[in-house]
């Protein structure tokens, strides 16, 4: 439980506590999904399991285990069985960095737009989703669910079949693998049914309202002062919170959400590159390239010739 970094990870910012923030590595052709077996490389971030938040979802599951991990400064215990669900911006540390965790089990970590529109159109945005109840949680809630003891063969099992389909990448490994993870998405909401109706009403309403106005309008020009008029904040105050809470401004969330719909359809659909970039909101064909460029390292139609033989 020593990795320095999350594979395909990279730093992206610090929150207003300085706080390190790292995100998730897209890679054009690979299914946005990466999973590690445990203690061989487990995400805890800056060296040292140093505390650390992250743009992407994690879960993580204990088959055997003896240890503490932190998350906003609470302390769990881990033992056998355990099942951790990490949302983004939530601050994961060691209690000792050279303790050993965890001695047998997993860890998955993807972004929320895995969870594909078909199955979350109806959704204002992934906190609302069914199977991503569990991580919609604040930072007074719980972040551990039990698995009985007749069903964790099963969940070694699910891992499993994930990063065999990761490695061996074969055609159609992409969807392959978003299958399992629904699969395993799926049982952790099962765990976490008693609370639903606990995380519905218990997510923190202004960020949830953010990113609800982001959701709707990303695909126009809309901007700091648009979001915040919506919310009746001043941009002041609004960029403040939510970089504080998420190392983020709210510019770079609407990036973000540009870009994950770009990646989209130039996967999915014979678009052109500049009529991809008006409906993710960027009427100027040649600055969607460039931020594009610098946020994945390949151009929009590089991005889209490597992703085609998968599709």
């Amino acid at each position: 439980m020593r990795q320095s970094l999350v594979p395909g990870s990279r730093p992206v910012g610090v929150t207003g506590q300085g706080v390190p923030v790292i995100g998730f590595g897209h890679v054009p052709g690979v299914a946005p999904v990466a999973v590690a077996r445990v203690p061989e490389s487990l995400p805890v971030g800056p060296a040292g399991g140093g505390a650390h938040t992250h743009d992407f979802l994690a879960l993580f599951y204990a088959h055997r285990a003896d240890g503490v991990v932190l998350i906003d400064g609470r302390r769990w215990t881990v033992t056998d069985g355990d099942v951790f669900v990490i949302a983004p911006g939530q601050v994961v540390s060691l209690r000792d960095p050279h303790e050993e965790v965890a001695t047998d089990g997993w860890v998955v970590w993807f972004p929320a737009d895995v969870v594909r529109p078909g199955m979350s159109g109806a959704y204002s945005s992934w906190r609302a989703h069914p199977l991503l109840f569990p991580f919609a949680q604040g930072t007074d809630r719980a972040q551990r669910l039990r698995i009985p003891a007749a069903d964790r063969a099963g969940w070694v099992e699910r891992f499993a079949a994930l990063d065999a389909e990761l490695r061996a990448r074969r055609d159609g490994h992409q969807e392959a693998a978003l299958a399992h993870l629904t699969l395993l998405l799926v049982a952790a909401a099962r765990l976490s049914t008693g609370v639903a109706d606990q995380l519905r009403s218990s997510d923190e309403p202004l960020l949830a309202a953010v990113f609800d106005a982001i959701e709707q309008r990303y695909h126009e020009g809309i901007s700091l002062a648009d979001v915040a008029a919506e919310l009746a904040l001043t941009t002041g105050h609004l960029t403040t919170v939510v970089r504080r809470k998420t190392g983020r401004t709210v510019q770079q969330w609407i990036a973000q959400r540009r870009m994950q719909q770009a990646r989209l359809l130039l996967t999915e659909t014979d678009l052109t590159v500049a009529a991809i970039s008006r409906r993710v909101g960027y009427p100027d064909v040649s600055y969607f390239v460039k931020r594009f460029r610098a946020d994945h390292g390949v151009t929009p139609g590089q991005w889209r010739d490597t992703a085609l033989p998968t599709r």
